[in-house]
């Protein structure tokens, strides 16, 4: 009796998968998608003020000081990505989603309260908390909600409103700090806070993802939720009707969220995804969130001169919106883990040219470099996590994301800390272009252990044997 009410389940179960992969279009309100792209805004815009209102913070007097507050964001994140996500795969994506904005909501407006430097250090790791866990999420929702076969496609959307964060935010950002050098930091933290506040209503009424209700065994809520993607999608696809579902059945022994993820098949991708996020973010949150502080404390740029390479720092970051841009053709097209060793390569080639530019003042190639590094490095940077969301399988997703991405951003944490020795030690033209040669290695793994996604429906990937 058991079984079969076992086996019922499961027929059920990838039945609403079926019916969800065969959509032609996005099933959900753009309004939605928009919400999700509030929060990459909102996540990738704290990577970046942080990095420009540092050198105008009053009681952040050294480089030590402002490598330590970038640091204890990040650690923030390795805190908040693995613990949220846990609670994710147990609750649900639309509950924990709301509770990271509301983290990362408190933590930028603390941020813009902060008073000296124990209060900083603290509201950095509350927000860090909150970016940690969304980040995970924002991925692992779009990335169950959309049609198989256009699932890049629609995850590249809310990926282009992020990284509007990530582009126009170095822009603003630098013109609020050097028009209001006194206060001009605290507005960055709280237009940071106000967004988060506004993702907060948009995700309020937004419903759970259809392979978690599936998965749980939501089936009454699966299939509202189902009819109404439906006849949206067909709405907006111009179509009368839809093909049958291609029901296929997967079937997943019921071992536990870790002894899934630490088996053979799941282990030895999780391991290679954290040490390639690891290797990533140790050199990339360099970039992100101290270069302003390199051109200052480092190269010993003057006042007026510093102004000026600040602000070339923040126009170079648009490079980032429009290599969002460049990658969508390519998204549901080209093997994901080629996207990703692009993104790495000119990651490194445009940080070398932008330390040779700014050794020997060669503003042109200072600002060259940052460009590039922002149009592909940081533009693609959404084929590492569409990497991470489409290699676990739905009951341990959120999680094996939250543990790749979230203890990856150690990574991250360590390198901000240690930067100022690192590049005492090697230079600044070492310290920006043979740091990537670990990541560089790892691209190597990601195609001796990742198997190739493209067009894939993500239990073909996962939990088909």
């Amino acid at each position: 009796m058991n079984s079969d009410s076992s086996e019922n389940k499961d027929i059920l179960k990838d039945m609403y998968i079926a019916r969800a992969d065969r959509l032609p279009a996005w099933g959900l309100s753009y309004l939605l998608i928009f919400g999700l792209a509030f929060s990459f805004f909102i996540t990738l815009y704290d990577v970046i003020n942080i990095g420009f209102a540092l050198p105008y913070i009053e009681f952040v007097t050294t480089a030590g000081e402002a490598s330590l507050a970038a640091s204890l964001g990040l650690f923030g994140y390795a805190v908040g990505g693995p613990t949220l996500t846990i609670i994710a795969d147990r609750i649900g994506r639309k509950p924990t989603l709301l509770f990271t904005a509301l983290l990362t909501s408190i933590g930028s407006f603390g941020d813009a309260l902060a008073f000296n430097i124990p209060t900083l250090y603290l509201f950095r790791f509350i927000t860090g908390m909150g970016i940690g866990g969304d980040l995970v999420l924002v991925m692992t929702y779009m990335s169950e909600m959309a049609p198989a076969v256009k699932r890049r496609s629609y995850v590249n959307l809310a990926f282009i409103g992020g990284w509007a964060g990530i582009g126009f935010g170095p822009f603003f950002s630098s013109l609020i700090v050097t028009t209001y050098p006194t206060v001009g930091w605290r507005y960055l933290f709280v237009i940071g806070g106000v967004i988060a506040i506004a993702v907060i209503v948009i995700r309020a009424i937004s419903p759970e993802t259809i392979r978690f209700l599936a998965n749980k065994g939501k089936f009454k809520e699966a299939d509202e939720l189902i009819k109404k993607m439906e006849e949206t999608s067909m709405k907006r696809a111009h179509v009368t009707s839809l093909p049958e579902p291609n029901v296929l059945e997967y079937k997943e022994e019921n071992r536990g969220v870790f002894k899934t993820l630490f088996s053979r098949k799941y282990g030895k991708r999780l391991t290679v995804l954290f040490l390639f996020m690891f290797w990533q973010y140790f050199v990339d949150y360099m970039f992100l969130a101290l270069a302003p502080t390199w051109v200052k404390d480092i190269l010993h740029v003057p006042g007026h001169e510093l102004a000026y390479m600040i602000t070339l720092l923040g126009i170079a970051g648009l490079g980032a919106f429009i290599g969002s841009l460049m990658i969508r053709p390519f998204a549901d097209r080209f093997d994901i883990r080629k996207l990703s060793t692009i993104g790495v390569v000119g990651y490194t080639i445009g940080t070398t040219l932008m330390a040779i530019g700014g050794v020997y003042g060669i503003i042109y190639l200072f600002f060259s470099g940052a460009f590039i590094a922002e149009l592909i490095g940081v533009g693609w940077y959404q084929a590492y996590y569409m990497m991470d969301a489409e290699n676990f399988p739905t009951s341990s997703r959120a999680t094996g994301y939250g543990i790749a991405d979230g203890l990856g951003h150690l990574g991250g944490a360590i390198g901000t800390a240690i930067f100022i020795p690192i590049v005492v030690a090697l230079g600044s033209i070492l310290t920006w272009s043979v740091l990537w040669i670990p990541n560089l290695i790892m691209c190597i793994f990601l195609f001796l252990t990742l198997p190739n996604a493209t067009g894939k429906r993500l239990e073909e990937i996962n939990e088909a044997s």
